[in-house]
């Protein structure tokens, strides 16, 4: 068993990629499993196996462009840490941590750690959504598998989930939650059957590869084009 914290990885950097590459992660896992819990055999789930297994091939992560709701949400992470290290306690700061535990390798990002026991968790919400989820009293559904997934592969004890509301100016929400273990099992058997595709598709690339009637070239990879300008 063996946790690995890479502290001085800034999230979104190279570095960070790299650390990531190949990993399953909390904020992908949710993919593998259905709404009632059981795990998925579907579109998602299938894009998820082959897009981890090529880049474990090619060791590489593919960019993603940030959007206005992306950089929004940067932002207002920032503010909801500085708002809850003013109020509840203070947030220290990690790139990424691993646990491979299990004969695989499962990833999280935190967005914070809290003393010894604890995390967070930010999420921005437009002011509408942030309304219901205060109506609800509860973290929203599509979150858990993240929360539950970091708090499996870190070991902490619980996790303070932040729901802020965009751009400020409304309620910022704090909730805690702990581990479930009945989720966590059915996160870990997810994870379990999803390695073992994996490996199942990798069997059939190499086989891939080896055959006589196709032809394979080594090509470079090439920097992003600049914007073209007509």
């Amino acid at each position: 068993m063996t946790i690995t914290v890479y502290r001085d990885l800034e999230q979104g950097s190279e570095e960070w990629l790299q650390a990531r590459c190949g990993v399953l992660t909390a904020s992908t896992i949710g993919q593998l499993l259905t709404n009632t819990g059981k795990g998925a055999k579907n579109e998602k789930s299938r894009a998820l196996v082959y897009m981890l297994m090529t880049q474990r091939i090619e060791q590489f992560v593919e960019p993603v462009f940030e959007n206005y709701d992306m950089i929004r949400g940067h932002e207002d992470e920032v503010e909801a840490k500085l708002k809850y290290s003013q109020e509840i306690a203070l947030v220290d700061e990690v790139g990424f941590i691993t646990e491979d535990k299990w004969g695989f390798t499962l990833g999280y990002s935190p967005d914070g750690l809290v003393g010894d026991d604890g995390l967070i968790e930010v999420k921005s919400r437009k002011h509408h959504l942030q309304t219901q989820v205060i109506l609800s009293q509860a973290i929203p559904a599509e979150y858990m598998a993240q929360i539950q997934t970091g708090l499996l592969v870190s070991g902490r004890r619980w996790l303070d989930f932040i729901s802020f509301p965009a751009l400020g100016g409304g309620k910022m929400m704090v909730m805690r939650a702990y581990p479930d273990p009945v989720m966590q099992g059915a996160l870990v058997e997810a994870a379990a059957a999803f390695e073992a595709e994996i490996r199942q598709r990798r069997t059939e690339y190499d086989a891939a590869m080896l055959n006589g009637a196709l032809r394979f070239f080594d090509v470079e990879r090439r920097q992003e084009e600049e914007e073209i300008v007509i």
